[in-house]
């Protein structure tokens, strides 16, 4: 019998025994602390997750705080959507564009030193951000780009993952779109040696800026 076979056999053998789903249903699910149910008290902790996992969170009294803090990173070129946030805050920005939504070369968006996104959603309890191809302008700008920088509305704060998932089943009941991803602080690895490398499959920066 060669190794594939017995691979097989062991897959098998184990299929035999039925999964004990009861068990995980009843289950108490006390891994996370339930998120406050205030939006003030939820903000906090999604500023202690977010800044917890190396991610920047500032709260923006206005459009043209949060186009000031856009500034102070000094970009030479930025990749964004069109939407309310992102048009508001780029107009101020005084630097070279790319638009996704208008067509693109890869290279162009490679190129750009951050990309401005709006969200679906911003999760308290985990400090993740709910992005979507739709809302976020595509599957690239959030990836590619070095730093990533989301814009969001205080009533987009939700208490938990399922909160988050249930208001996108609403939004989009009757199309969904491509892709929905939870991105959970800058990117990283440590594959190697259990070293962390910010960046290495992603933005090694993330920004959320909270507006009213």
């Amino acid at each position: 019998m060669d190794s594939r076979e017995i691979i097989l056999g062991r897959i098998r053998e184990a299929l035999r025994a039925p999964s004990p789903r009861h068990a995980v249903d009843s289950a108490p699910r006390e891994w996370r602390r339930p998120a406050p149910e205030t939006v003030d008290g939820q903000i906090d902790l999604f500023r202690k997750n977010a800044e917890e996992l190396r991610a920047e969170f500032f709260i923006c009294a206005d459009i043209a705080e949060a186009t000031e803090r856009a500034r102070s990173f000094a970009w030479k070129k930025v990749a964004l959507h069109s939407g309310e946030l992102t048009d508001a805050v780029a107009g101020g920005l005084g630097v070279a564009q790319v638009r996704t939504d208008k067509g693109y070369a890869l290279g162009d968006l490679e190129s750009c030193d951050a990309g401005l996104t709006e969200c679906e959603a911003l999760v308290a309890q985990t400090g993740s951000v709910l992005v979507s191809s739709g809302a976020s302008g595509g599957r690239a700008l959030s990836v590619l780009p070095p730093h990533h920088v989301v814009l969001a509305r205080r009533g987009q704060m939700v208490s938990d993952l399922g909160s988050a998932l249930r208001n996108a089943q609403t939004k989009y009941r009757d199309g969904w779109p491509s892709c929905l991803s939870f991105v959970t602080g800058p990117s990283r690895t440590g594959d190697i040696e259990r070293i962390l490398v910010l960046g290495a499959h992603g933005p090694r920066r993330l920004t959320i800026l909270l507006l009213p």
